[in-house]
């Protein structure tokens, strides 16, 4: 028994000798924890696209973006056959050179939505153009004339440097329509724009909705 028990400890003793030289080491590659995805990015993954900023329109910039012009239906005019029209530009509904004694004048037409802060403001708008002081409330209406044509109701003005006969002067209308405000606006040397007011006049009275 004791010859029996020897063997069977050395075998025993053995095994254990060999498994030990015999070890082998498993590793085990754990995987990282996905860090979460920002919303936007996993907007993406699922097909929904993100907000984009608004584009220009095509032909301008953004700057010139900044001042919205009037939409919806214009107004249609008769312009005299010796005015020149010229490219209108971004913020122009129409630009017309205007021949005169001075000189050559320039006569813009623009609209935009709403008042665009009343007649008092754009009166004291054209006159600071021009170097003049502000109008109070009370001296606008000596200030401007009326002209009705064609159901349209103009406010005229008439405005020139101070202590140059020959500086820049202007002839303004402004007119509602709907909901938007139009400006006619006629600028240039005082000779050459004092000699265009009849023709002024008369554009004015072809002016009308179609």
């Amino acid at each position: 028994m004791a010859s029996r028990a020897s063997l069977l400890a050395i075998a025993a003793a053995t095994l254990l000798l060999s498994a030990c030289g015999d070890e082998n080491v498993a590793t085990y590659r754990i995987p990282k924890e996905k860090e979460a995805e920002p919303p936007l990015a996993a907007a993406a993954d699922a097909g929904a696209q993100p907000e984009a900023a608004p584009a220009a329109a095509p032909g301008t910039s953004m700057a010139d973006a900044t001042v919205p012009t009037a939409s919806g239906q214009d107004l249609v005019w008769q312009a005299p056959p010796e005015w020149t029209s010229k490219p209108a530009g971004p913020m122009r509904k129409a630009t017309y050179g205007v021949p005169g004694g001075g000189g050559d004048s320039d006569l813009s037409i623009t609209a935009f939505p709403g008042e665009v802060g009343g007649e008092l403001l754009n009166v004291n708008r054209w006159r600071g153009q021009l170097g003049l002081t502000p109008l109070r409330a009370e001296d606008l209406e000596a200030s401007v004339s009326r002209v009705e044509a064609n159901g349209l109701r103009f406010t005229l003005v008439e405005l020139a440097s101070q202590g140059d006969p020959n500086g820049k002067a202007m002839m303004g209308a402004i007119v509602p329509v709907g909901a938007s405000t139009w400006f006619f606006k006629l600028t240039g040397p005082g000779a050459s724009v004092r000699s265009s007011k009849a023709a002024f006049l008369e554009f004015l009275h072809s002016v009308h909705a179609p």
